[in-house]
Order: C-alpha cells, then structure tokens, then sequence
C-alpha cells in the first residue's frame, strides 16, 4: 500500500491556506498604517522636545528642521515620517504636513 495524500486531501489544505492568507492580508495591511500612524506622532514629540531644547540654548525658536539637525539636536532622517509625511516648524511645534 502507499503512502501519501490524496489530490483531494491536497486540494482541501490548499483551500484552508488560502482562506487563512484571506483572512490574515488585510488585517495586516491596516496593522502597517496604523503603526506608521502612530510613529509619526511619536517622532513630533521627539522633535517637539528638540525645539523645547533648542529654545532653552538660544532664546529663541529655529527656523526650520534644519536648524536642529545643524545644531545636533535630531539626525537628518528625523525630519520625515516612515509613511513619506514631511515635518515642520510652525508657531514653535512640530506639525505633520
């Protein structure tokens, strides 16, 4: 007697992974946005914090992310989100654009 699956045995688990592929793809896919979401606004309390810090060294608010990077407060990719959003300065905080 051999051993082994039947075609419709493999058919039947080819079914199941695909429901199960169904089921998992777009509850990953709004996992993916909802932490891009949720880096974006943790990264304008990081900048938020640097201009605090920026203000208490220079007495006054930078003019641009570029002033923090120059001034060592944040790294070059600290000023753009994961999602492709661009931060900016406006009234002394940092805002998503």
């Amino acid at each position: 007697m051999k051993k082994g699956f039947t075609l419709l045995e493999m058919v039947v688990v080819v079914i199941i992974v695909s429901i199960l592929l169904l089921l998992t793809i777009p509850n990953v896919s709004k996992v993916i946005t909802s932490v891009d979401s949720k880096a974006c606004k943790a990264l304008t309390k990081v900048v938020d914090a640097a201009i605090v810090q920026f203000r208490l060294d220079y007495g006054s608010d930078p003019n641009s992310l570029t002033d923090l990077v120059n001034g060592g407060y944040l790294e070059s990719d600290q000023t753009k989100c994961s999602s492709g959003n661009n931060l900016s300065i406006v009234d002394g905080h940092c805002v998503i654009n």
